[in-house]
């Protein structure tokens, strides 16, 4: 695995760090971020956000990397793995930093649905984003010429 490809990583976790971000700043998510870094600020969430969206970004690119063959493995890995983030973040280790202990409960995933799909989406976008960078054979030029 090159750094290059741990780079396209972290490019695609930010793109859907932005869009993720966005759609969390609508919900007025993004203090709670911010809480969890020390201080309750939709800006210092932001930040934190974009952070932590191209550390998965760049880990997605370390565990996936080699299964993204195109646009449409990217797209089933990232989504994936927004999946698996979902568990991690808001129903782990969120709850933890926070000192309310692990939510592993029907209530709270339901309550958390609308995290679920800002996960996916970001995961989505990453995976595609990754493959769209890492592909040769993902451009949309070179399909057309075939």
């Amino acid at each position: 695995m090159s750094s290059g490809n741990v780079k396209y990583g972290v490019l695609g976790g930010l793109a859907g760090g932005i869009v993720f971000g966005a759609m969390m700043a609508m919900m007025g998510m993004l203090s709670m971020i911010g809480q969890m870094a020390g201080a309750p600020s939709a800006a210092l969430g932001f930040v934190v956000h974009l952070l932590i969206s191209a550390f998965i970004g760049g880990s997605f690119s370390l565990l996936f990397g080699r299964q993204v063959t195109d646009g449409t493995a990217g797209l089933r890995y990232g989504l994936l793995y927004g999946g698996i983030w979902w568990i991690v973040g808001p129903l782990t280790l969120m709850p933890l930093m926070m000192g309310m202990g692990v939510t592993w409960t029907i209530a709270a995933a339901t309550q958390a649905i609308p995290s679920l799909v800002g996960h996916l989406i970001y995961g989505g976008i990453l995976g595609w984003t990754y493959a769209q960078l890492t592909c040769r054979r993902c451009s949309i030029s070179t399909a057309a010429a075939q």
